[in-house]
């Protein structure tokens, strides 16, 4: 089982990445938590991973703080959840703010997150409530540091392919970039601020 990769990222496509390790590229998913906070140029940089294995696929994701993992872990256990989901939650809100919302029970900030019914929120403030105190959550995302590129010139595509694989309709992700898109913004930040923008609505 990998526990932990030490590599540089070659490839940045929310949700998916690539990590150059000691000369084996290693293709993993991660949350937008992760994508945020991602050195620029050729740093090296420690993720935390999580290994699922499935009959038809085996997956790699990847967390730049544990606490994250924890929470994707713990988020696997609900019934239901998947990690396109879980993936999806840690990608629209922080995991204090997810926190917040299982303690105090508040099912319409949870619908907000893509393939999240009411069913779906109720069942996770059910199951989450007792494993919240164990994931270690920290404060909220930090945003991207200035100069980060990823393409400014097809940012607003990709963002909206990036929101697709977290889970929202085309329609729905396309209108979420629109909202909030600007030329002169990297990916990540305009799917920050989608991503802020739906959270808010």
């Amino acid at each position: 089982m990998i526990g932990l990769l030490r590599g540089r990222v070659l490839v940045k496509q929310p949700p998916s990445l690539l990590l150059e390790v000691n000369g084996v590229g290693y293709e993993l998913e991660a949350p937008m938590s992760t994508f945020y906070d991602l050195p620029d140029g050729d740093q090296e940089v420690v993720l935390y991973t999580h290994m699922m294995v499935r009959d038809d696929t085996h997956s790699l994701f990847g967390f730049i703080r544990e606490s994250d993992r924890t929470l994707f872990r713990s988020l696997l256990k609900v019934n239901g959840v998947g990690g396109k989901m879980a993936l999806a939650i840690l990608s629209g809100m922080s995991t204090d703010e997810f926190s917040l919302y299982v303690q105090s029970g508040d099912v319409k900030a949870l619908c907000r997150l893509p393939g999240v019914g009411k069913k779906t929120a109720e069942r996770l403030i059910m199951e989450m409530r007792d494993r919240l105190d164990k994931t270690g959550a920290e404060t909220a995302v930090v945003p991207p540091a200035a100069g980060a590129t990823s393409g400014r010139a097809s940012a607003d595509g990709d963002a909206v392919s990036a929101l697709v694989a977290l889970g929202y309709k085309a329609t729905e992700a396309a209108r979420m970039v629109a909202a909030v898109f600007d030329k002169d913004m990297d990916t990540e930040t305009v799917i920050r601020l989608a991503l802020q923008g739906k959270a808010k609505g």
